[in-house]
């Protein structure tokens, strides 16, 4: 193809100038026109490839019939929604509902264990009425009646929505009510009335992230146009939103101006109710739930004598009415826990801590004469993954998850002072007797001790092929899961893995937040060659220690990970026999100019300003793809739907290994947004399709 064809292709997809004039030096450009006939003609024919080397493969078929049996069983968890007064929600999906079913229990019997379960939202049967291919984000019912809720759906997965006004007590969507059309939009109940309302509102009211930047109170009966504005942020911010909390009988409204990823001006509605005041809330930390009127806030880096990783706490009244409100603290970590999750009923903080990137849950409850908090541990399950999954106030009891990657869920139903009580405990998925899980430490390459989680078959003798999963970014810590649920996206994988003999990891590399804000900050921006330094110290720990041996390594990442595993990949191809990348960044001279990319900015840098790309493009695994180097077979997925990451990464990563006679498989979905299946079904696909791919690769081409 010309450059005058390449140049008119990216005219006509009406890519931006800059992009067009990078056409010159990237001549997959083209890939990045999402819809555009030549790319999709593109895609269908690498799924086609892919499909042709994976599907009738001996024990695919067996494989995804499997899995999807795991994912749609009906012995699941059924996670709690809202409690509404007497009545709790949840979402639930199975083989005959793969887009899920939002239904209603008396509290009563779901605390019992025999919930009565009532459809509120057939989410299949909605989709199917009105020729949409509906996927569920969620419904917020004010309090206290719970009588209206905002009901959010996404046509196909993607991350902007609908969202539709529906009263609980009809069972239907109000004629005339409160509607929004599809956008990335933010949007809280002030009042049975009003709703605040962040949006796209035209030209000119959205980011350079592609989020709104303009908050309007919305007043029942009158046309969004006419809303007035309550605050407003810059087009360089990442995005503005309401908040609205719920404490006692008082509810909360703030704004939260999000100036970058990692970085927020708080607002309150005063106490006056005109207008909204600042808040004193550093800019740095994040708000984490409301107690007795006291803002529990998470420091992200010291403030006012408190350390980075501490929860304090503020009058939130001081702060509506104008007067000074001073930090208390609430809970210091020790050097080896982070916190992780919290959650407020009426009169107990909930507090769930990582330690050593094992689960604790606290208990901690405030003394209003001297304002100082007591804390105590509430035994759940040992060396398990640990998650806040609920709560009912008015009881002071959190429903609390613990499982490990051998032992499956059980939810707990918590109170301060009692035992805590099982209210559902799931039955082993598969035979764990013949399994072990290790936690040990890998020594990376500027001697920090970075913790991996080993699961492989009890008396194994090594070397065996291995998988490695990681991340390594965002502050989001990567714990243990049952094992029907390893990797993230990807079902049953490493169950498969386990059970053919093979070594599974989970890898706690930097980036994340396993050991709180230093632990995420030591692989921010120019210091990113540290998670990547931490990934191979883990694999090299397996050859050391005879667990795998070079060339029979995979590794695994989505999102962010796709940046991990596409450097590692390109740094260390030596290393790795096959790399797995989920709806991945790859190429970071462009991400910023990509969807939501400009919102990561401050995670990775600004690829524009020369200081930044030095470091970034030493690593953006998209630039340093070499012709002449022999790189591990890649297996990509993702979602056209995805407007978070870019589909473009991974189609131009794609086609320019293979342009250099590398391996690629490659697996696009039509819907399914950034989490990549829209359905149990096409999890279960790809589950199977990437076990294949790892046995064709790591176990058949030894």
């Amino acid at each position: 193809m010309t450059r005058a064809r390449l140049a008119a292709l990216a005219l006509a997809c009406s890519l931006s100038a800059a992009a067009f004039a990078a056409t010159d030096t990237d001549p997959w450009l083209w890939l990045e026109d999402i819809e555009g006939a030549k790319a999709l003609a593109w895609v269908k024919a690498e799924n086609a490839a892919t499909d042709k080397l994976i599907l009738n493969r001996p024990g695919f078929e067996q494989d995804r019939a499997r899995a999807k049996a795991i994912l749609d069983d009906d012995r699941q968890i059924a996670d709690p929604g809202q409690v509404m007064g007497d009545t709790i929600t949840n979402f639930w999906r199975d083989a005959d509902h793969p887009r899920g079913i939002w239904r209603q229990s008396p509290l009563g019997a779901y605390l019992a264990g025999t919930p009565e379960w009532t459809t509120l939202i057939d989410v299949d049967a909605l989709g199917k009425a009105e020729g949409q291919s509906w996927v569920w984000h969620g419904a917020d019912c004010l309090a206290p009646t719970y009588t209206r809720c905002l009901v959010s759906l996404s046509p196909g997965g993607t991350d902007s929505d609908v969202v539709r006004e529906w009263d609980r007590t009809t069972g239907r969507f109000v004629t005339d009510g409160f509607a929004l059309p599809q956008a990335k939009s933010a949007v809280v109940w002030e009042d049975a009335d009003t709703l605040l309302v962040a949006t796209d509102y035209g030209e000119g009211s959205m980011t350079a992230s592609g989020y709104p930047r303009i908050v309007k109170r919305w007043k029942r009966g009158t046309p969004l146009a006419s809303a007035a504005v309550v605050a407003e942020g810059e087009a360089s911010d990442v995005g503005i939103n309401p908040i609205a909390i719920d404490d006692g009988k008082t509810r909360w409204i703030l704004i939260a101006r999000n100036k970058s990823f990692y970085t927020s001006d708080y607002s309150i509605r005063a106490a006056d109710g005109a207008g909204f005041v600042p808040a004193p809330i550093p800019d740095t930390a994040d708000l984490r739930d409301v107690i007795g009127g006291q803002a529990i806030i998470f420091l992200n880096q010291p403030a006012d004598g408190f350390g980075e990783g501490s929860l304090v706490a503020l009058s939130l009244a001081d702060a509506a009415a104008g007067r000074p409100a001073k930090m208390a603290a609430v809970m210091a970590p020790t050097k080896a826990q982070a916190i992780e999750e919290v959650s407020a009923t009426d009169n107990i903080l909930w507090v769930k801590a990582l330690d050593d990137v094992e689960g604790k849950l606290f208990a901690l409850r405030r003394d209003p004469a001297s304002g100082t908090w007591t804390q105590r541990e509430v035994p759940l399950a040992a060396n398990a993954t640990v998650h806040l999954a609920g709560a009912i106030a008015k009881r002071d009891t959190i429903f609390a998850t613990a499982e490990t990657m051998l032992d499956p869920p059980t939810l707990y139903a918590v109170t301060d002072n009692a035992a805590p009580r099982v209210v559902q405990s799931l039955p082993a998925a598969f035979d764990a007797k013949g399994m072990t899980v290790e936690k040990r430490f890998a020594t990376s390459k500027d001697g920090t001790k970075i913790p991996y989680f080993l699961v492989r078959k009890a008396g194994a003798k090594g070397p065996v092929p291995a998988l490695i999963h990681a991340y390594g970014g965002f502050r989001a810590a990567q714990t243990p899961g049952y094992l029907t649920g390893q990797p993230y996206r990807a079902g049953p994988l490493g169950l498969f893995w386990v059970e053919d003999g093979n070594a599974y990891v989970l890898a706690n590399i930097r980036g994340g937040g396993e050991y709180g804000p230093a632990w995420h900050q030591a692989a921010l921006r120019e210091k990113r060659q540290n998670s990547f330094d931490d990934l191979h110290a883990v694999a090299e720990d397996l050859v050391k220690t005879g667990i795998s041996s070079k060339g029979r390594i995979a590794i695994s990442g989505r999102s962010n990970g796709g940046v991990l595993v596409g450097a590692a990949m390109t740094q260390r191809p030596d290393l790795y026999g096959a790399v797995i990348a989920g709806s991945p960044l790859e190429d970071m001279k462009r991400y910023n100019k990509l969807l939501a990319g400009a919102s990561w900015v401050a995670e990775y840098g600004n690829p524009d300003d020369p200081a930044d790309w030095a470091f970034l493009s030493k690593y953006s695994p998209y630039q340093n793809v070499r012709k002449g180097v022999k790189y591990p077979p890649i297996f990509l997925y993702l979602s056209t739907k995805d407007d978070r990451v870019h589909p473009g990464h991974a189609r131009k990563l794609a086609a320019k290994l293979q342009d250099y006679g590398n391996r690629v498989y490659y697996h696009e979905y039509l819907e399914g947004g950034h989490s990549v299946g829209a359905d149990h079904a096409e999890d279960a696909v790809r589950a199977a399709m990437l076990h294949a791919f790892l046995q064709r690769e790591l176990v058949e081409r030894k």
